[in-house]
């Protein structure tokens, strides 16, 4: 682990936010740690990064994240199944838990349990996940898919445990995923279409969460982001945005005639918007966006990220990385808000975008189902 720095002059330009009524307060940008888990499976499916792999990368971008401000570092028990938690266990241990805002997850990883929500299961990956980020407790512990066993077998168990750990002081806040579909659901061709949004509006009154985790940016429609962001509100409830950045191809880095072979461990060779065909739309969205706000590749990241934080005042968006560049990049480019007539230029173009990739198909290319739900 780098020496500890002093936090530089940059930390003082990111906007602050508090989310909902948990009374946590950290800065508007988050970094999301998924791709430092490395290349991982998990029921048999992919679901790592292969360009996350580098120990060294991963250790130097937490520090530069801390340096430069970032506060919220938001893991999972299965990122790297247990190696991103043990990441920023380092940095913990190197500049103190105080100032930290320490995000986990639940349930996608079921080990030797009958299912990722048994009670018991539950409370050993909380303990592991502890131990691994050199903690005493998390401020957000959220359940990490909406699938709790057959006619919701394991529901209210999963839901007591959850507020059992935060009446012991494990917990501050119960964090829920948005709408959205469990990775084998996709895979069912006997699934209904259309299921994740009236499953989601059920189990958000059953579960009660303190924080949502939503998948939003430039390349999601825009009605069903803000009927989410609306019940949010209404409910005082804070969100972490995921994706921020649509995995890095909102940011140009991504080419139709040199798209990038992953690994089978990398769960971006099950998405159709990594092929050429999908790039080729993306980057003359991109092209088109350019002419509006210069060539300059922050400014991609800059009118993405503030499009997100625009869109609620208790939401803290999540930028993952792979390289410390990717960090400097990220949280040095807040400082000016986007033109407000050019932002939603951006919009316009990108949305008209969004809706030529849907007409290809799926996101996930082994997705049965003629529409993807999340993205």
């Amino acid at each position: 682990m780098p020496p500890l720095q002093p936090p530089s002059s940059h930390a003082a330009a990111l906007p602050q936010r508090v989310l909902g009524a948990t009374g946590i307060r950290t800065p508007a940008l988050g970094v999301g740690c998924w791709a430092i888990g490395g290349p991982a499976t998990n029921l048999g499916l992919p679901m790592g990064w292969d360009s996350g792999a580098d120990t060294d990368s991963a250790r130097d971008g937490l520090m530069q994240a801390y340096t430069l401000g970032a506060r919220l570092f938001d893991t999972a028990d299965v990122y790297g199944l247990g190696r991103s938690e043990r990441l920023i266990g380092e940095l913990v241990a190197e500049v103190g838990r105080e100032q930290l805002v320490l995000v986990s997850k639940v349930g996608y990883f079921p080990g030797t349990a009958a299912h990722g929500y048994s009670p018991g299961h539950m409370r050993r990956q909380l303990e592991q996940s502890l131990e691994n980020l050199s903690t005493d407790h998390l401020d957000v512990y959220f359940l990490h898919h909406n699938d709790f066993g057959p006619d919701d077998r394991y529901l209210n168990d999963a839901v007591e445990q959850m507020r059992t750990f935060k009446r012991d002081g494990l917990v501050r806040a119960i964090g829920m995923r948005g709408p959205h579909l469990h990775a084998l659901e996709r895979l069912d061709p006997n699934r209904p279409p259309g299921q994740a949004a009236p499953r989601f509006a059920d189990l958000i009154d059953r579960v009660a969460p303190d924080v949502l985790a939503v998948r939003d940016n430039l390349l999601t429609p825009a009605v069903r982001s803000s009927r989410i962001y609306r019940m949010a509100a209404e409910r005082g409830i804070g969100i972490l945005i995921n994706k921020p950045l649509a995995q890095g191809l909102l940011t140009g880095t991504h080419h139709p005639h040199a798209p990038r072979v992953f690994g089978d461990a990398d769960h971006r060779r099950r998405k159709r918007w990594f092929t050429p065909n999908a790039l080729e739309l993306i980057q003359r969205g991109l092209d088109d966006v350019r002419t509006v706000i210069g060539p300059d590749p922050a400014e991609l990241v800059r009118f993405a990220l503030w499009h997100c934080l625009k869109a609620s005042d208790q939401a803290i968006a999540l930028c993952g990385f792979t390289s410390p560049a990717q960090v400097r990049t990220n949280l040095t480019c807040l400082a000016r808000e986007p033109d407000p007539a050019a932002l939603e230029q951006v919009r316009r173009i990108m949305a008209d975008t969004q809706q030529r990739l849907d007409a290809q198909g799926a996101v996930f290319r082994d997705a049965p189902a003629p529409a993807a739900e999340t993205r």
